[in-house]
């Protein structure tokens, strides 16, 4: 018997980056971890350990804003497209401190050809830490093989 499934565009944000993290060195080097994976949006996060604050014994802004920038990442390339940054700030509203544990939310804001805005939110707790918003653009390829259709969903057989 022959029975078609197919996965949900969830499903395949979860096979990018699955894909995607078995090669971030950066990520996994500074403690990452990815909390959650979804169409157009990735929640990751990061507990700021000794070498990560600065002068002022808090969170060094870089450090928040590659956070920030992973989760992006992952964000804009759920859908099964390379995608890189193309532009990126952030603000910085309250300062992070060691051993906090920061969670940075990505969701995608628009999205339209080769190009896509994102947003991101880090939190420690309930307290905003920072605001991103990176703008993404499509490179080409793809980070899954495989045949999907134009709602991201591939279709397999199973007997």
């Amino acid at each position: 018997m022959n029975v078609t499934t197919s996965p949900s565009s969830d499903d395949l944000a979860r096979a990018c980056a699955e894909a995607m993290w078995k090669d971030d060195q950066a990520s996994q080097g500074l403690g990452m971890t990815i909390v959650d994976v979804k169409s157009g949006e990735a929640t990751l996060a990061m507990t700021i350990r000794p070498g990560m604050v600065n002068g002022h014994n808090i969170a060094h802004g870089g450090f928040i804003f590659t956070l920030a920038d992973s989760a992006f990442a992952f964000a804009c390339n759920s859908h099964n497209e390379r995608a890189v940054a193309a532009q990126g700030s952030i603000t910085f509203i309250r300062p992070g401190k060691l051993g906090d544990r920061l969670v940075a939310t990505a969701r995608e804001v628009s999205k339209s050809g080769r190009s896509g805005i994102y947003d991101v939110r880090v939190t420690a707790g309930d307290v905003v830490i920072a605001e991103f918003r990176g703008h993404s653009r499509i490179i080409g390829g793809t980070l899954v093989p495989g045949t999907w259709d134009n709602n991201n969903n591939r279709s397999e057989q199973t007997t």
